[in-house]
């Protein structure tokens, strides 16, 4: 994996607990790591399903090894936020192939 192909920034975010202004408990969606990334694909994918029919925008991350990462956390790119559908190690704890998906566009 070349330094310069990890051309894009992506932060891997993880739920965690917090207390609002009247102190009950919310879901909280904090920043566990921004990465240096490389597009692999970005692709979009028309389906029918309970929802009615939607249009999920589907990409591909390449990046290096973090431990941690878990398919309950999300991607942030570009201001929007993606669910990750699939996680896939490079070598021997080289680097990590990420497939996130946008829903609903």
């Amino acid at each position: 994996m070349r330094a310069g192909n990890l051309d894009r920034v992506i932060e891997i975010q993880r739920r965690t607990t917090g207390l609002d202004l009247y102190g009950t408990p919310i879901d909280v969606w904090t920043t566990f790591a921004t990465m240096r990334a490389q597009l692999l694909q970005n692709g979009t994918d028309d389906r029918e399903g309970a929802r009615g029919k939607t249009t999920d925008a589907v990409l591909t991350f390449r990046m290096r090894w973090l431990d941690g990462v878990t398919l309950e956390n999300r991607v942030v790119y570009q201001g929007s936020q993606f669910t990750i559908s699939q996680i896939k190690e490079i070598g021997r704890r080289v680097g990590l192939d990420l497939t996130c998906e946008r829903l609903g566009q």
